[in-house]
């Protein structure tokens, strides 16, 4: 819920649905960081078995968030404030065996989302980023073993891995690509290499989606993000690439100083972008909305997007991490190299 309207329309319906049972309303963490932790626990020892830190801020579902282990923008001090929170967590709760923590980072602060005693989706991501078999461990831990048993010591961090979802749009005409708390994807794919622009192409490529090196980015952002996209404006363009914004986001990218040609939204009338989409004049889209009026207005676009195959990104976070991998791909050819390599010290 975004405005006054819309709460007061979801608490009438509520009340309807729900009679005198109470209704709960928490606040949302707006530009929040959220992080997952794969954790062992033998009820005395714990071993952090991974801290991902997610691409998608916090209010993407945590199976549609991209995420890279280790973190990449968290300070040593926050990772080892999470280890921390996360070992007296597992020790009180008596885990034995495997367990998950969401977390949510915002001004400093530590938000605690779910703990659940239990294997997480991630658990296979962590096992082949780290190259320690957790799930096995886990098995023999709740067997009766204890993590003395097993020879476990921290990885050293000589590599980034990151996971990207997977997600079913092109096979059904209609739904809307934008990400939000429902989960949408239905697979996922994991790239590693030495730095985090490098594996979050691979990533990209995994998931089958093509990153230009050159050519037109189409810009059309909520307020709220517009002056976010100053800086990745200036970057872009200083990479060779052309700008094309919706005439609010283009407004305040020239207000900065960066060359933008403003477009018409599909509402405004031909020519609008949907047309240049159509007519292979966009390379690169970049587009974050709130608000169900906001939300219909701009899904001609998303769609023309997915139909037109062209790469797109729906959250500061998540535009960001792509500019990192398009730089990435314009230094050099990504390397293929055995798994087994970035644990062995081979690399």
């Amino acid at each position: 819920v975004h405005q006054i309207a819309d709460l007061e329309r979801y608490m009438r319906d509520a009340v309807v649905v729900l009679g005198t049972n109470p209704v709960l309303i928490d606040r949302f963490l707006n530009n929040a960081i959220e992080v997952d932790v794969d954790a062992l626990c033998d009820g005395t020892d714990v071993y952090i078995g991974g801290i991902m830190e997610h691409i998608e801020e916090a209010g993407i579902h945590s199976g549609d968030s991209a995420c890279c282990l280790p973190p990449h923008s968290l300070s040593d001090a926050m990772i080892a404030e999470i280890g921390a929170q996360t070992k007296a967590m597992a020790l009180a709760l008596d885990v034995r065996g495997l367990m998950n923590v969401q977390m949510a980072v915002k001004d400093g602060d530590i938000y605690i989302l779910e703990v659940n005693p239990r294997a997480s989706r991630t658990v296979p991501f962590v096992a082949k980023a780290t190259g320690v078999p957790i799930a096995k461990i886990a098995a023999r831990v709740m067997a009766g073993e204890t993590l003395n048993d097993f020879d476990l010591r921290v990885p050293p961090a000589r590599h980034i891995a990151v996971k990207e979802a997977v997600f079913p749009f092109a096979r059904f005409p209609g739904v809307d690509i934008l990400l939000g708390p429902e989960m949408k994807s239905t697979g996922e794919v994991m790239g590693i290499d030495s730095d985090f622009g490098h594996a979050f192409a691979k990533a990209q490529l995994g998931s089958g989606t093509l990153l230009p090196q050159t050519g037109v980015v189409f810009i059309s952002v909520k307020d709220s993000d517009k002056a976010a996209m100053v800086a990745p404006g200036k970057r872009l363009i200083e990479m060779g690439f052309r700008l094309l914004a919706t005439h609010g986001t283009a407004t305040c990218l020239q207000d900065a100083g960066l060359a933008v040609t403003a477009i018409n939204k599909v509402a405004d009338g031909q020519p609008h972008i949907v047309d240049a989409m159509k007519g292979g004049d966009v390379d690169l889209v970049f587009n974050t909305t709130e608000g169900a009026q906001a939300i219909a207005d701009s899904l001609d676009l998303r769609r023309a997007a997915l139909l037109n195959k062209i790469p797109y990104y729906t959250t500061v976070s998540g535009i960001l991490a792509a500019i990192e991998a398009i730089s990435a791909l314009r230094g050099g050819t990504l390397e293929v190299a055995p798994l087994q390599s970035y644990f062995n010290g081979s690399r």
